[in-house]
């Protein structure tokens, strides 16, 4: 060792910071955390589907765009419906015209079968022609509130609240009965994740994990744990607080707790770095010493940070920790 690194420990040794406190060393139980990847997935996914043919003619959405339930999103115009009513109409005119004359003869063959010219048979067709030409009217009627009913549906509403994840199709597109305009996320999100099967004992519902990633870091709970195990690795769902429908698919970092050890932590005051060794103040029968330590992660707790010492203590050691400084000596 340089003669000046000799220097430095002597002096540390005899130099006792104004402030100082002594911890007396006790393991501590922490949790082991596994990093794996997690997958952001939406609880449903609802197509927006056409419920006629023809054409879109508006399309009022795009990718990423919030929607409320039944926001109208698009519309779709068939022409030939708009040919099929005024069809309708022509007819419905002409058995109107047809039905205002049998009225007529009606009306003339009563009076005429009261005078004794007519027959009761000659009234009974009068009154089943008009009876026939009623009916007809009205089936028109009743055909053509379908095709209008058929040209409201032309309007594609949003069938639940949440985020457009896709729009497949364009405006000015022709599109058949059935096929989709928007795929919608709703329901909230989830985090999906494919743990390796032998790590599957130590998942446990209910637990608490961390979450890292696009959504920032925050708290979730393992909600489930599918039994079937698909190559190699386990399905589990995760609830996260906070959760965003922003980003859907996206992955992220996901601590798991896989079990949980005896550590020896120190304040993180009490570590102190020299010419690349890492240093703890110990208080001994002889006094305050320096001794060289490998220190581990470090954990934010409410105490402040601490330190795990992987070697160079042992529990029961007494620890000098710098108050007043709360940091690494350089």
């Amino acid at each position: 060792m340089h003669p000046a690194a000799y220097l430095f420990l002597g002096l540390t040794v005899l130099m006792t910071p104004a402030l100082a406190e002594t911890v007396t060393l006790t393991p501590t139980q922490i949790t082991d955390w596994k990093a794996v990847y997690g997958r952001i997935e939406a609880r449903d996914r609802v197509p927006a589907r056409a419920r006629i043919g023809g054409t879109v003619v508006e399309l009022s959405v795009s990718e990423g765009d919030a929607v409320t339930e039944g926001q109208p999103i698009a519309r779709v115009v068939d022409d030939k419906l708009s040919f099929q009513i005024t069809a309708i109409d022509a007819q419905t005119a002409a058995l109107s015209a047809q039905l205002a004359n049998a009225e007529t003869e009606l009306t003339r063959g009563d009076q005429l079968l009261k005078q004794g010219v007519s027959t009761v048979q000659r009234l009974d067709a009068l009154r089943t022609q008009v009876q026939v030409l009623r009916g007809q009217i009205a089936a028109l009627g009743a055909e053509a509130e379908v095709i209008r009913q058929s040209q409201k549906e032309g309007t594609i509403l949003a069938p639940a609240a949440g985020r457009v994840l896709d729009v497949p199709v364009s405006r000015g597109a022709v599109l058949m009965p059935g096929e989709p305009v928007a795929l919608i996320s709703a329901g909230g999100t989830f985090l999906r994740l494919a743990v390796p099967e032998r790590h599957a004992l130590t998942l446990k519902e209910g637990a608490q994990i961390r979450i890292e990633g696009v959504v920032g870091e925050t708290q979730g709970r393992l909600a489930k744990v599918y039994p079937l195990v698909e190559n190699g690795r386990v399905i589990a769902d995760v609830e996260m607080q906070g959760a965003a429908d922003r980003f859907v698919d996206a992955r992220v970092l996901v601590r798991l707790p896989m079990g949980e050890r005896q550590a020896l932590m120190v304040p993180a005051s009490a570590l102190m770095s020299q010419s690349g060794l890492d240093f703890v103040r110990v208080e001994t029968a002889a006094g305050q010493a320096l001794r060289v330590v490998v220190p581990g992660s470090r954990t934010a707790t409410d105490a402040g940070e601490t330190v795990e010492i992987l070697s160079g203590l042992v529990a029961g050691d007494r620890i000098v920790t710098d108050a007043q400084e709360g940091a690494d000596h350089d």
